[in-house]
C-alpha cells in the first residue's frame, strides 16, 4: 500500500496545473495581445500631436519674425554700389526703430509710396542737422565729415581725374529740388552710396520715420558675399 500510494502522489507539486476551458484561455489571450497594440497607437498619435503643435508653434515664429521684426529684401538697382549689388539679400532689422531713432551713416531701407516702392539709402542727416554736400564734400552742422564708405570710390575718381559726386547742379545739397538745408524734425535725410547714380534725398527730400521699415543689417546671398552690414 506504501508503494501504492506513493505511485498515485505527484511527484512534485510543481507540476500540477489547473484544467481550463479553451474558449475562455483564447479570450485572455487576445486581450493580452490587444494591449500593447493599444498602447502603440496611443503613443503614436501623441508623437503626431508633439510634431504638429511643434510645427505651428514654428509657422506662428516665422510669421511673426517675417512680419514684426525681421524680414527679407532684394537690392534693385546700382545706387548703392560699391557697397551693395541688384539681386543681394539682406536681412532688415525692423525692430530696431521702435527703440531709438536712426543714426548717421546707417543703412535704412524706406518706402516711397508715390514710386510704390521701397528705397534702401543711408542716413546723411538726423533731424535737426544742417546738411551741405558740394562735390566730394560733406558738411554736417558746418564742419566736414568723413565718409569711409566712400572712400574707395573718391579715391578712384580723384586717380581719374574727376569728381565721384558728378553728373549735374542736383547732385548738390541743397539744390533746386529740395531748397531747405536743415532736415526737419522726425524725419532723415537720406542718400545712395552711388552719388553718381542715385535718386535720393537730393531729389525726393526728407523721409518720415513712419516710411522706415528698418535697418538693413545681414547680406545673405550670395552666400560668397555673406557679411554683416558696415554702419558709418
Amino acid at each position: 500500500m506504501d508503494q501504492q500510494g506513493r505511485k498515485d502522489e505527484p511527484k512534485n507539486g510543481s507540476e500540477l496545473t489547473q484544467e481550463t476551458d479553451p474558449q475562455t484561455e483564447a479570450g485572455e489571450l487576445s486581450e493580452k495581445a490587444a494591449g500593447p497594440a493599444k498602447q502603440g497607437g496611443s503613443k503614436a498619435q501623441k508623437e503626431v500631436f508633439e510634431w504638429v503643435k511643434a510645427l505651428a508653434i514654428a509657422g506662428l515664429l516665422v510669421f511673426v519674425i517675417r512680419w514684426f521684426l525681421f524680414a527679407p529684401f532684394i537690392v534693385d538697382g546700382p545706387s548703392m554700389e560699391p557697397n551693395f549689388y541688384t539681386d543681394e539679400r539682406l536681412i532688415v532689422n525692423k525692430l530696431i526703430y521702435d527703440f531709438r531713432a536712426p543714426k548717421r551713416g546707417e543703412v535704412v531701407v524706406f518706402e516711397v509710396p508715390e514710386e510704390g516702392r521701397d528705397f534702401i539709402k543711408r542716413v546723411i542727416g538726423v533731424p535737426g542737422d544742417k546738411v551741405k554736400y558740394e562735390g566730394d564734400n560733406l558738411y554736417i552742422n558746418g564742419k566736414k565729415v568723413e565718409e569711409p564708405y566712400l572712400k574707395e570710390s573718391i579715391e578712384a575718381a580723384k586717380a581719374r581725374g574727376e569728381i565721384f559726386n558728378s553728373g549735374g547742379y542736383d547732385k548738390d545739397f541743397p539744390n533746386a529740388k529740395v531748397q531747405s538745408d536743415v532736415v526737419p524734425e522726425g524725419t532723415i535725410l537720406a542718400f545712395g552710396d552711388n552719388r553718381q547714380n542715385s535718386r535720393d534725398g537730393r531729389d525726393i527730400g526728407y523721409v518720415s520715420f513712419d516710411r522706415i521699415i528698418g535697418r538693413a543689417d545681414v547680406i545673405f546671398w550670395p552666400l560668397d558675399q555673406v557679411k554683416l552690414v558696415k554702419h558709418g
